[in-house]
């Protein structure tokens, strides 16, 4: 059964895209037509690809692992702290820290210094500072909380990113492909889904349309989060598990690391054939000259 129906998305106007002279050829398979100037989506194609990302979001949730949302549009904001901290995944919805992913272990210590702001503030040990210093500190934790209080409990790299707007997250997206990390997305019709792993073709600016859709990824979520708990209540039932377990190796993080090195070497190849020929061509007139000092030790030899 689908999670979503055509007639919800119709009615939360996701299927509006963007002005035809904005859009990225990329996005044609998922334009049903163009009316007044805006293509418009085709919502047949939306609910199959949220079903499709569902079940993979449902299956990452269920292994327990964690799935980071990114949206940083107003328009989004909201929408995506509450159901995020719902089903207890990590966020960002103020700007993006550039090198989240790619310099973690420095966002982590961030992280930690507003864990240790709190610790000192608890035990009064900044109430022997002046009046002028202890504003100053609160001030820094207000901006550290700001930018990093929703992802304080992520330890590790997240499984998974989940994208509003993937044109204005390009940052995001830009770090996840470079480590290999799955990206799910809504994709409009003026950006390019080549680097998204999971496209939702939709209206990516409208609050409603954005709800429907993460309000069927978070279910999913929630459905992958209480499977895993009853499966880990029947192991411990029949004794099988007693304490936490390392979670297993990510295969899918790892298959589509190999997907996207195997179509840069495709590409690398092509220019390098071609400029072989050349090569070779100046490497024969490179080696004539050698042959020319042995004509006269053999003169020399027969005298």
């Amino acid at each position: 059964m689908a999670r979503t129906s055509f007639e919800t998305l119709l009615a939360a106007g996701s299927h509006f895209g963007h002005l035809k002279r904005k859009w990225n050829p990329a996005m044609a398979p998922y334009i049903f037509m163009e009316r007044n100037g805006i293509h418009i989506i085709d919502l047949h194609k939306t609910v199959a690809k949220i079903d499709q990302a569902a079940e993979a979001l449902k299956a990452i949730a269920k292994k327990g692992e964690r799935i980071l949302f990114v949206a940083t549009k107003k328009q989004a904001k909201e929408v995506v702290a509450e159901k995020a901290a719902s089903v207890g995944m990590p966020y960002v919805i103020e700007r993006w820290p550039g090198g989240m992913l790619t310099n973690f272990p420095t966002i982590r210590k961030a992280v930690k210094k507003m864990a240790n702001i709190d610790k000192m503030l608890a035990d009064g040990t900044y109430d022997k500072l002046s009046k002028r210093e202890n504003l100053q500190i609160r001030r820094k934790r207000e901006k550290l909380e700001k930018n990093l209080g929703s992802i304080a409990d992520l330890k590790r790299l997240p499984y998974a990113l989940f994208v509003i707007d993937v044109m204005k997250e390009n940052i995001a997206v830009k770090e996840a492909n470079r480590l290999g990390i799955p990206v799910f997305g809504i994709v409009d019709t003026n950006s390019d889904p080549t680097n998204v792993d999971f496209v939702i073709p939709a209206n990516d600016d409208a609050t409603k349309s954005i709800e429907v859709i993460v309000d069927a990824c978070v279910a999913a979520i929630a459905e992958g989060i209480e499977e895993r708990k009853a499966e880990r209540v029947d192991m411990e039932a029949a004794g099988e598990v007693t304490e936490e377990t390392v979670p297993e190796d990510r295969p899918m993080r790892k298959r589509i690391s190999k997907a996207r090195a195997e179509k840069k070497a495709e590409a690398a190849e092509a220019p390098v054939k071609e400029e072989a020929a050349p090569a070779e061509e100046e490497a024969a007139p490179a080696e004539a000259p050698k042959a020319e000092p042995e004509a006269p030790a053999k003169e020399e030899a027969a005298e």
